[in-house]
C-alpha cells in the first residue's frame, strides 16, 4: 500500500493519448482519495529514456511501479487498489 495522496501522469506536451488516459483516471480520483500530478517526462533525462515509447504511464511515485496505457477505467481500477486500498 502506498502513502501516496497523489496519482502521477507522466505525459509530454502534445501527447493526445495522454487526454484519452485522463477520461479514465478522473472518475477514480475521489474514489481513491488522489489528486492527478501531470510530471512532464521531457523535464528529466530519466523519465524521457525509460518512458519516451509508453506514455501514457500512471504511478504512485515510484517509476519502477507503474501502470502504462492502453489501460482503461477498470484496469486502472484495479491497479489502484491493489496499492492504496
Amino acid at each position: 500500500m502506498s502513502g501516496s495522496s497523489e496519482l502521477i501522469l507522466y505525459t509530454t506536451l502534445g501527447c493526445t493519448l495522454c487526454e484519452k488516459a485522463k477520461l479514465e483516471i478522473w472518475p477514480l480520483l475521489q474514489q481513491y482519495g488522489l489528486q492527478l500530478h501531470e510530471v512532464d517526462i521531457a523535464d528529466s533525462d530519466d523519465l524521457l529514456e525509460r518512458f519516451h515509447l509508453t506514455i501514457p504511464v500512471v504511478g504512485l511515485g515510484n517509476p519502477d511501479d507503474v501502470l502504462a496505457w492502453p489501460f482503461n477505467q477498470a484496469q486502472l481500477g484495479e491497479w489502484l487498489a491493489q496499492r492504496v486500498g
